[in-house]
Protein backbone atom coordinates (compact mmCIF):
# COMPACT_ATOMS: atom_id res chain seq x y z
CA UNK A 1 0.00 0.00 0.00
CA UNK A 2 1.47 3.36 -1.05
CA UNK A 3 1.94 6.10 1.53
CA UNK A 4 -0.88 8.63 1.14
CA UNK A 5 0.45 12.12 1.79
CA UNK A 6 -3.06 13.49 2.40
CA UNK A 7 -4.65 10.81 4.57
CA UNK A 8 -3.71 8.60 7.48
CA UNK A 9 -4.37 4.88 7.21
CA UNK A 10 -7.79 5.28 8.87
CA UNK A 11 -8.85 7.85 6.25
CA UNK A 12 -8.52 10.93 8.43
CA UNK A 13 -6.75 13.96 7.00
CA UNK A 14 -3.13 14.74 7.82
CA UNK A 15 -2.92 18.25 9.31
CA UNK A 16 -0.94 19.89 6.46
CA UNK A 17 -3.78 18.94 4.08
CA UNK A 18 -6.64 20.14 6.29
CA UNK A 19 -7.42 23.26 4.24
CA UNK A 20 -7.06 21.38 0.94
CA UNK A 21 -9.54 18.74 2.14
CA UNK A 22 -12.04 21.43 3.16
CA UNK A 23 -11.61 23.18 -0.19
CA UNK A 24 -12.14 19.98 -2.15
CA UNK A 25 -15.41 19.37 -0.29
CA UNK A 26 -16.64 22.77 -1.45
CA UNK A 27 -15.87 22.53 -5.18
CA UNK A 28 -17.64 20.48 -7.83
CA UNK A 29 -16.08 18.38 -10.57
CA UNK A 30 -17.36 20.93 -13.09
CA UNK A 31 -15.53 23.72 -11.28
CA UNK A 32 -12.33 21.69 -11.14
CA UNK A 33 -12.64 20.83 -14.83
CA UNK A 34 -13.10 24.51 -15.68
CA UNK A 35 -10.00 25.45 -13.73
CA UNK A 36 -8.02 22.67 -15.39
CA UNK A 37 -9.06 24.00 -18.79
CA UNK A 38 -8.04 27.52 -17.74
CA UNK A 39 -4.65 26.20 -16.63
CA UNK A 40 -4.14 24.55 -20.03
CA UNK A 41 -5.13 27.79 -21.76
CA UNK A 42 -2.60 29.67 -19.62
CA UNK A 43 0.11 27.25 -20.72
CA UNK A 44 -0.90 27.48 -24.38
CA UNK A 45 -1.01 31.27 -24.42
CA UNK A 46 2.33 31.43 -22.67
CA UNK A 47 3.89 28.96 -25.09
CA UNK A 48 4.77 26.63 -22.21
CA UNK A 49 5.29 23.50 -24.29
CA UNK A 50 7.73 20.67 -24.74
CA UNK A 51 8.65 18.40 -27.62
CA UNK A 52 9.23 14.66 -27.51
CA UNK A 53 12.28 13.54 -29.44
CA UNK A 54 11.46 10.69 -31.77
CA UNK A 55 7.78 11.60 -31.87
CA UNK A 56 6.65 10.95 -35.43
CA UNK A 57 4.51 14.08 -35.52
CA UNK A 58 7.15 16.22 -33.82
CA UNK A 59 4.42 18.37 -32.32
CA UNK A 60 4.72 20.68 -29.34
CA UNK A 61 2.77 19.42 -26.34
CA UNK A 62 1.33 20.88 -23.19
CA UNK A 63 2.40 19.10 -20.01
CA UNK A 64 -0.80 18.16 -18.16
CA UNK A 65 -1.20 20.28 -15.03
CA UNK A 66 -3.01 19.02 -11.96
CA UNK A 67 -4.48 21.93 -10.04
CA UNK A 68 -4.61 20.24 -6.62
CA UNK A 69 -1.38 21.36 -4.91
CA UNK A 70 1.01 19.06 -3.12
CA UNK A 71 1.64 20.12 0.48
CA UNK A 72 4.87 19.79 2.47
CA UNK A 73 5.19 21.09 6.03
CA UNK A 74 8.00 23.44 6.93
CA UNK A 75 9.63 20.78 9.09
CA UNK A 76 9.52 18.23 6.26
CA UNK A 77 11.14 20.76 3.95
CA UNK A 78 13.85 21.58 6.50
CA UNK A 79 14.93 17.92 6.51
CA UNK A 80 14.90 17.80 2.73
CA UNK A 81 16.83 21.06 2.40
CA UNK A 82 19.59 19.90 4.74
CA UNK A 83 19.93 16.66 2.80
CA UNK A 84 20.02 18.43 -0.56
CA UNK A 85 22.73 20.82 0.60
CA UNK A 86 24.81 17.91 1.90
CA UNK A 87 24.40 16.01 -1.35
CA UNK A 88 25.35 18.87 -3.68
CA UNK A 89 28.42 19.71 -1.59
CA UNK A 90 29.46 16.08 -1.91
CA UNK A 91 28.95 15.90 -5.68
CA UNK A 92 30.97 19.09 -6.21
CA UNK A 93 33.79 17.67 -4.08
CA UNK A 94 33.68 14.42 -6.04
CA UNK A 95 34.04 16.20 -9.37
CA UNK A 96 36.89 18.34 -8.07
CA UNK A 97 38.55 15.14 -6.89
CA UNK A 98 38.22 12.99 -10.02
CA UNK A 99 39.44 15.85 -12.20
CA UNK A 100 42.17 16.60 -9.65
CA UNK A 101 43.96 14.51 -6.99
CA UNK A 102 41.63 11.46 -7.30
CA UNK A 103 41.83 10.63 -3.61
CA UNK A 104 38.57 8.69 -3.66
CA UNK A 105 39.98 6.41 -6.34
CA UNK A 106 43.22 5.90 -4.44
CA UNK A 107 41.17 4.99 -1.36
CA UNK A 108 39.27 2.37 -3.36
CA UNK A 109 35.87 3.88 -2.55
CA UNK A 110 34.88 4.30 -6.22
CA UNK A 111 36.29 1.87 -8.82
CA UNK A 112 38.71 3.56 -11.22
CA UNK A 113 37.12 2.07 -14.34
CA UNK A 114 33.82 3.67 -13.35
CA UNK A 115 35.52 7.01 -13.96
CA UNK A 116 37.83 6.26 -16.89
CA UNK A 117 35.24 4.33 -18.89
CA UNK A 118 32.41 6.75 -18.16
CA UNK A 119 31.44 8.43 -21.46
CA UNK A 120 30.49 11.58 -19.50
CA UNK A 121 34.01 11.89 -18.04
CA UNK A 122 35.93 14.59 -19.91
CA UNK A 123 39.70 14.08 -19.71
CA UNK A 124 40.11 17.64 -21.02
CA UNK A 125 38.97 18.81 -17.57
CA UNK A 126 41.76 17.02 -15.68
CA UNK A 127 43.85 19.51 -13.73
CA UNK A 128 41.74 22.45 -14.87
CA UNK A 129 40.91 24.96 -12.14
CA UNK A 130 37.26 25.88 -12.59
CA UNK A 131 36.11 29.29 -11.25
CA UNK A 132 35.62 29.12 -7.46
CA UNK A 133 35.92 25.32 -7.57
CA UNK A 134 32.23 24.92 -8.47
CA UNK A 135 31.23 22.33 -11.05
CA UNK A 136 27.48 21.97 -10.49
CA UNK A 137 25.86 25.40 -10.29
CA UNK A 138 22.34 24.16 -11.08
CA UNK A 139 21.13 20.71 -10.02
CA UNK A 140 17.73 19.06 -10.21
CA UNK A 141 17.67 16.26 -7.65
CA UNK A 142 14.76 13.85 -7.97
CA UNK A 143 13.23 12.83 -4.64
CA UNK A 144 10.64 10.18 -3.83
CA UNK A 145 8.85 9.41 -0.61
CA UNK A 146 7.75 6.04 0.73
CA UNK A 147 6.44 6.83 4.24
CA UNK A 148 5.97 9.62 6.74
CA UNK A 149 9.65 9.95 7.57
CA UNK A 150 11.81 8.85 4.68
CA UNK A 151 12.75 10.65 1.49
CA UNK A 152 14.91 8.86 -1.06
CA UNK A 153 17.04 10.39 -3.81
CA UNK A 154 16.05 8.74 -7.06
CA UNK A 155 18.46 10.56 -9.36
CA UNK A 156 21.01 13.38 -9.41
CA UNK A 157 20.66 15.63 -12.47
CA UNK A 158 23.92 17.54 -12.71
CA UNK A 159 24.19 18.30 -16.43
CA UNK A 160 21.45 20.58 -17.76
CA UNK A 161 18.41 19.91 -15.53
CA UNK A 162 15.10 21.24 -16.81
CA UNK A 163 11.60 21.82 -15.49
CA UNK A 164 11.94 24.99 -13.44
CA UNK A 165 9.65 26.92 -15.81
CA UNK A 166 6.87 24.48 -14.92
CA UNK A 167 7.51 25.04 -11.23
CA UNK A 168 7.15 28.80 -11.73
CA UNK A 169 4.20 28.48 -14.11
CA UNK A 170 2.41 26.18 -11.69
CA UNK A 171 2.74 28.71 -8.88
CA UNK A 172 1.29 31.47 -11.06
CA UNK A 173 -1.66 29.23 -11.91
CA UNK A 174 -2.26 28.47 -8.22
CA UNK A 175 -2.37 32.14 -7.32
CA UNK A 176 -4.65 33.01 -10.27
CA UNK A 177 -7.07 30.09 -10.21
CA UNK A 178 -7.22 29.16 -6.52
CA UNK A 179 -6.73 32.47 -4.69
CA UNK A 180 -8.95 31.47 -1.79
CA UNK A 181 -7.04 28.22 -1.12
CA UNK A 182 -3.67 29.90 -1.58
CA UNK A 183 -4.62 32.69 0.82
CA UNK A 184 -5.61 30.11 3.46
CA UNK A 185 -1.95 29.02 3.75
CA UNK A 186 1.37 30.65 4.43
CA UNK A 187 3.12 29.33 1.33
CA UNK A 188 6.87 29.78 0.99
CA UNK A 189 7.63 31.66 -2.26
CA UNK A 190 9.32 30.22 -5.34
CA UNK A 191 8.79 33.28 -7.54
CA UNK A 192 12.25 34.61 -6.68
CA UNK A 193 14.00 31.66 -8.37
CA UNK A 194 15.16 33.69 -11.43
CA UNK A 195 16.72 36.30 -9.12
CA UNK A 196 18.40 33.56 -7.09
CA UNK A 197 19.68 31.93 -10.27
CA UNK A 198 21.08 35.22 -11.57
CA UNK A 199 22.76 35.92 -8.21
CA UNK A 200 24.27 32.43 -8.26
CA UNK A 201 25.63 32.91 -11.77
CA UNK A 202 27.04 36.36 -11.09
CA UNK A 203 28.72 35.22 -7.88
CA UNK A 204 30.45 32.52 -9.93
CA UNK A 205 32.02 34.90 -12.43
CA UNK A 206 35.78 34.56 -13.05
CA UNK A 207 37.94 36.51 -10.63
CA UNK A 208 39.24 38.67 -13.47
CA UNK A 209 35.78 39.79 -14.59
CA UNK A 210 34.34 43.26 -14.09
CA UNK A 211 32.37 44.34 -11.03
CA UNK A 212 29.19 43.96 -13.06
CA UNK A 213 29.74 40.63 -14.86
CA UNK A 214 27.70 39.79 -17.94
CA UNK A 215 25.79 36.51 -18.02
CA UNK A 216 24.07 34.94 -21.03
CA UNK A 217 21.99 31.81 -21.55
CA UNK A 218 23.33 29.65 -24.39
CA UNK A 219 20.61 27.61 -26.10
CA UNK A 220 20.83 25.02 -28.89
CA UNK A 221 17.97 26.91 -30.54
CA UNK A 222 14.26 26.81 -31.11
CA UNK A 223 14.15 23.13 -32.09
CA UNK A 224 15.35 22.00 -28.67
CA UNK A 225 12.63 20.36 -26.56
CA UNK A 226 13.23 22.80 -23.67
CA UNK A 227 13.59 25.96 -25.77
CA UNK A 228 10.60 27.58 -24.10
CA UNK A 229 12.32 27.26 -20.73
CA UNK A 230 15.53 28.74 -22.10
CA UNK A 231 13.77 31.86 -23.38
CA UNK A 232 11.60 32.06 -20.26
CA UNK A 233 14.55 32.03 -17.87
CA UNK A 234 16.64 34.46 -19.92
CA UNK A 235 13.71 36.86 -19.94
CA UNK A 236 13.04 36.52 -16.22
CA UNK A 237 16.73 37.06 -15.38
CA UNK A 238 17.05 39.98 -17.77
CA UNK A 239 19.97 38.43 -19.65
CA UNK A 240 20.51 37.72 -23.33
CA UNK A 241 19.38 34.43 -24.86
CA UNK A 242 22.11 33.52 -27.32
CA UNK A 243 23.03 30.79 -29.76
CA UNK A 244 26.56 29.76 -30.62
CA UNK A 245 26.67 32.07 -33.64
CA UNK A 246 26.04 35.07 -31.36
CA UNK A 247 29.33 34.51 -29.52
CA UNK A 248 32.97 34.49 -30.56
CA UNK A 249 36.34 34.19 -28.86
CA UNK A 250 39.20 36.65 -29.31
CA UNK A 251 42.49 36.52 -27.39
CA UNK A 252 41.02 34.00 -24.95
CA UNK A 253 38.00 36.20 -24.12
CA UNK A 254 34.39 35.42 -25.02
CA UNK A 255 32.41 38.20 -26.67
CA UNK A 256 28.78 38.62 -27.65
CA UNK A 257 27.84 40.35 -30.89
CA UNK A 258 25.58 43.34 -30.20
CA UNK A 259 24.32 46.29 -32.22
CA UNK A 260 26.76 48.44 -30.26
CA UNK A 261 29.73 46.20 -30.99
CA UNK A 262 31.36 43.26 -29.16
CA UNK A 263 30.57 42.90 -25.45
CA UNK A 264 32.54 40.67 -23.10
CA UNK A 265 30.71 37.68 -21.64
CA UNK A 266 31.75 36.47 -18.18
CA UNK A 267 29.24 33.70 -17.40
CA UNK A 268 27.52 31.30 -19.77
CA UNK A 269 24.54 29.37 -18.46
CA UNK A 270 24.68 26.70 -21.10
CA UNK A 271 21.75 24.51 -21.97
CA UNK A 272 23.52 22.34 -24.51
CA UNK A 273 25.49 19.17 -23.96
CA UNK A 274 29.26 18.94 -23.56
CA UNK A 275 29.80 17.47 -27.01
CA UNK A 276 28.41 20.55 -28.75
CA UNK A 277 30.14 23.32 -26.78
CA UNK A 278 33.28 23.77 -28.86
CA UNK A 279 33.89 22.08 -32.22
CA UNK A 280 37.64 22.61 -31.83
CA UNK A 281 37.74 20.33 -28.77
CA UNK A 282 34.67 18.09 -28.80
CA UNK A 283 32.36 17.19 -31.71
CA UNK A 284 33.95 18.81 -34.80
CA UNK A 285 30.60 18.72 -36.60
CA UNK A 286 28.83 20.81 -33.97
CA UNK A 287 27.16 23.93 -35.35
CA UNK A 288 25.75 24.85 -31.94
CA UNK A 289 28.85 25.75 -29.98
CA UNK A 290 31.55 28.40 -30.06
CA UNK A 291 35.02 27.70 -31.52
CA UNK A 292 37.64 28.49 -28.90
CA UNK A 293 35.19 28.53 -25.99
CA UNK A 294 36.91 25.73 -24.12
CA UNK A 295 40.29 27.46 -24.38
CA UNK A 296 38.77 30.62 -22.88
CA UNK A 297 37.27 28.46 -20.14
CA UNK A 298 40.53 26.68 -19.42
CA UNK A 299 42.27 30.07 -19.20
CA UNK A 300 39.83 31.09 -16.46
CA UNK A 301 38.27 33.88 -18.49
CA UNK A 302 34.68 32.63 -18.52
CA UNK A 303 32.46 30.54 -16.24
CA UNK A 304 30.41 27.72 -17.73
CA UNK A 305 27.40 26.70 -15.71
CA UNK A 306 27.32 23.83 -15.37
CA UNK A 307 30.98 22.94 -15.83
CA UNK A 308 32.04 20.62 -18.60
CA UNK A 309 32.11 16.99 -17.46
CA UNK A 310 29.54 17.17 -14.66
CA UNK A 311 27.79 14.13 -16.12
CA UNK A 312 30.54 12.02 -14.58
CA UNK A 313 28.79 12.56 -11.23
CA UNK A 314 25.21 11.75 -12.12
CA UNK A 315 24.99 8.46 -13.96
CA UNK A 316 23.03 5.70 -12.31
CA UNK A 317 26.02 3.60 -11.22
CA UNK A 318 27.92 6.54 -9.74
CA UNK A 319 24.66 7.37 -7.91
CA UNK A 320 24.98 4.15 -5.93
CA UNK A 321 28.29 5.35 -4.45
CA UNK A 322 27.07 8.78 -3.28
CA UNK A 323 26.41 7.69 0.35
CA UNK A 324 30.03 6.48 0.51
CA UNK A 325 31.13 9.81 -0.97
CA UNK A 326 29.28 11.72 1.75
CA UNK A 327 31.16 9.77 4.41
CA UNK A 328 34.51 10.10 2.58
CA UNK A 329 34.42 13.84 1.84
CA UNK A 330 32.32 15.22 4.70
CA UNK A 331 32.73 12.63 7.46
CA UNK A 332 28.94 12.64 7.88
CA UNK A 333 26.14 10.15 7.51
CA UNK A 334 23.83 10.82 4.53
CA UNK A 335 20.69 12.72 5.49
CA UNK A 336 18.80 11.56 2.40
CA UNK A 337 18.69 7.87 1.57
CA UNK A 338 19.62 6.22 -1.70
CA UNK A 339 17.35 3.65 -3.27
CA UNK A 340 19.09 0.25 -2.88
CA UNK A 341 20.82 -0.44 -6.19
CA UNK A 342 22.17 -3.57 -7.87
CA UNK A 343 25.09 -2.82 -10.17
CA UNK A 344 24.71 -5.20 -13.07
CA UNK A 345 28.40 -4.72 -13.88
CA UNK A 346 29.07 -6.90 -10.81
CA UNK A 347 28.64 -10.65 -11.34
CA UNK A 348 26.65 -11.43 -8.18
CA UNK A 349 24.37 -8.42 -8.66
CA UNK A 350 23.70 -9.40 -12.27
CA UNK A 351 22.80 -12.94 -11.25
CA UNK A 352 20.31 -11.65 -8.68
CA UNK A 353 18.75 -9.21 -11.15
CA UNK A 354 18.35 -11.86 -13.85
CA UNK A 355 16.57 -14.09 -11.32
CA UNK A 356 14.21 -11.31 -10.15
CA UNK A 357 13.45 -9.25 -13.27
CA UNK A 358 9.70 -9.45 -12.70
CA UNK A 359 10.12 -7.69 -9.33
CA UNK A 360 12.65 -4.96 -10.15
CA UNK A 361 13.03 -1.69 -12.02
CA UNK A 362 15.93 -1.93 -14.48
CA UNK A 363 17.43 1.30 -15.86
CA UNK A 364 20.03 2.24 -18.41
CA UNK A 365 23.04 3.80 -16.68
CA UNK A 366 22.87 6.88 -18.92
CA UNK A 367 19.14 6.79 -19.67
CA UNK A 368 16.73 9.64 -18.98
CA UNK A 369 13.17 10.71 -19.52
CA UNK A 370 11.71 7.36 -18.49
CA UNK A 371 13.12 5.69 -21.60
CA UNK A 372 15.23 2.53 -21.67
CA UNK A 373 13.80 1.12 -18.46
CA UNK A 374 11.88 -1.95 -17.37
CA UNK A 375 9.30 -1.79 -14.59
CA UNK A 376 9.18 -5.50 -13.83
CA UNK A 377 5.82 -5.79 -12.02
CA UNK A 378 4.07 -3.98 -14.91
CA UNK A 379 6.04 -5.58 -17.76
CA UNK A 380 4.92 -8.30 -20.15
CA UNK A 381 6.77 -11.58 -20.42
CA UNK A 382 8.15 -10.45 -23.78
CA UNK A 383 9.46 -7.21 -22.27
CA UNK A 384 11.19 -9.12 -19.49
CA UNK A 385 12.86 -11.51 -21.91
CA UNK A 386 13.98 -8.62 -24.10
CA UNK A 387 15.63 -6.96 -21.10
CA UNK A 388 17.16 -10.26 -20.03
CA UNK A 389 18.93 -10.41 -23.40
CA UNK A 390 20.06 -6.78 -23.08
CA UNK A 391 21.47 -7.39 -19.61
CA UNK A 392 23.40 -10.47 -20.67
CA UNK A 393 24.80 -8.67 -23.72
CA UNK A 394 25.84 -5.44 -21.94
CA UNK A 395 25.54 -5.70 -18.15
CA UNK A 396 27.68 -2.58 -17.57
CA UNK A 397 24.93 -0.48 -19.15
CA UNK A 398 22.33 -1.26 -16.48
CA UNK A 399 21.45 -1.00 -12.83
CA UNK A 400 18.40 -2.37 -11.03
CA UNK A 401 16.39 -1.19 -8.05
CA UNK A 402 13.43 -2.46 -6.04
CA UNK A 403 10.04 -1.23 -7.13
CA UNK A 404 9.39 1.49 -4.59
CA UNK A 405 5.82 2.22 -3.64
CA UNK A 406 5.98 5.95 -4.35
CA UNK A 407 3.80 8.16 -2.18
CA UNK A 408 0.53 9.46 -3.59
CA UNK A 409 -1.23 12.81 -3.59
CA UNK A 410 -4.79 13.63 -4.61
CA UNK A 411 -5.12 14.49 -8.29
CA UNK A 412 -8.05 15.57 -10.44
CA UNK A 413 -8.31 12.99 -13.23
CA UNK A 414 -11.06 11.87 -15.59
CA UNK A 415 -12.50 9.60 -12.89
CA UNK A 416 -12.64 12.46 -10.37
CA UNK A 417 -10.29 13.01 -7.43
CA UNK A 418 -7.99 10.04 -6.96
CA UNK A 419 -4.53 9.32 -5.51
CA UNK A 420 -1.67 9.33 -8.00
CA UNK A 421 2.05 8.64 -7.50
CA UNK A 422 4.41 11.62 -7.35
CA UNK A 423 8.05 12.58 -7.15
CA UNK A 424 9.74 15.93 -6.47
CA UNK A 425 12.54 17.77 -8.26
CA UNK A 426 13.95 20.57 -6.09
CA UNK A 427 16.41 22.89 -7.85
CA UNK A 428 19.67 23.42 -5.98
CA UNK A 429 21.81 26.46 -6.86
CA UNK A 430 25.47 26.65 -5.87
CA UNK A 431 27.45 29.87 -6.21
CA UNK A 432 30.63 31.30 -4.76
CA UNK A 433 28.50 32.81 -2.00
CA UNK A 434 26.71 29.62 -0.96
CA UNK A 435 23.84 27.27 -1.74
CA UNK A 436 20.34 28.50 -2.54
CA UNK A 437 17.19 26.36 -2.77
CA UNK A 438 13.72 27.80 -3.26
CA UNK A 439 11.26 25.90 -1.03
CA UNK A 440 9.57 23.03 -2.82
CA UNK A 441 10.33 22.33 -6.44
CA UNK A 442 8.59 20.65 -9.33
CA UNK A 443 6.24 17.85 -8.35
CA UNK A 444 5.71 15.42 -11.19
CA UNK A 445 2.67 13.17 -11.09
CA UNK A 446 1.92 9.88 -12.85
CA UNK A 447 -1.60 10.61 -14.07
CA UNK A 448 -2.24 7.10 -15.37
CA UNK A 449 -3.77 4.89 -12.70
CA UNK A 450 -1.18 2.61 -11.13
CA UNK A 451 1.69 4.10 -13.12
CA UNK A 452 4.98 4.89 -11.38
CA UNK A 453 6.46 6.77 -14.36
CA UNK A 454 6.09 10.50 -13.82
CA UNK A 455 8.04 11.79 -16.84
CA UNK A 456 6.12 14.14 -19.12
CA UNK A 457 7.30 12.19 -22.17
CA UNK A 458 5.63 9.11 -20.67
CA UNK A 459 2.25 10.66 -19.86
CA UNK A 460 3.09 12.34 -16.56
CA UNK A 461 1.98 15.78 -15.43
CA UNK A 462 3.01 18.43 -12.93
CA UNK A 463 1.70 19.94 -9.70
CA UNK A 464 2.47 23.03 -7.69
CA UNK A 465 4.37 22.22 -4.49
CA UNK A 466 3.49 24.27 -1.41
CA UNK A 467 5.84 24.36 1.55
CA UNK A 468 3.63 25.71 4.31
CA UNK A 469 4.21 26.98 7.80
CA UNK A 470 2.46 24.16 9.63
CA UNK A 471 3.48 21.73 12.39
CA UNK A 472 5.09 18.53 11.10
CA UNK A 473 2.78 15.65 11.95
CA UNK A 474 3.27 13.61 8.78
CA UNK A 475 4.85 10.74 10.66
CA UNK A 476 2.17 10.55 13.33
Amino acid sequence: MAFDEMRFGDGTIRPPYAEVARWLQGVTSAQLERRRAEAELFYRRGGITFAVYGDAQGEERIIPYDIIPRILSGAEWARLKAGLEQRIRTLNLYLADIYGPREILKAGIVPEDLVWQNPAFRPEMAGLAVPHGIYIHIAGIDIVRVDGDDFYVLEDNARTPSGVSYMLGGREISIRLMPELYAAHRVAPVENYPNELLATLQSSAPRNSTKDPTAVLLTPGQFNSAYYEHSFLADKMGIELVEGSDLFVRDGIVFMRTTEGPKRVDIIYRRLDDAFIDPLVFDPDSMLGVPGLFAAYAAGNVTLANAVGTGAADDKVVYSYVPDMVRFYLGEEPILKNVPTWRCRQKDDLAYVLDHLSELVVKEVHGSGGYGMLVGPHATGADIEEFRARLIAAPNNYIAQPTLSLSTCPAFVDQGIAPRHVDLRPFVLTGADGIRIVPGGLTRVALREGSLVVNSSQGGGTKDTWVIDEPDTAGA
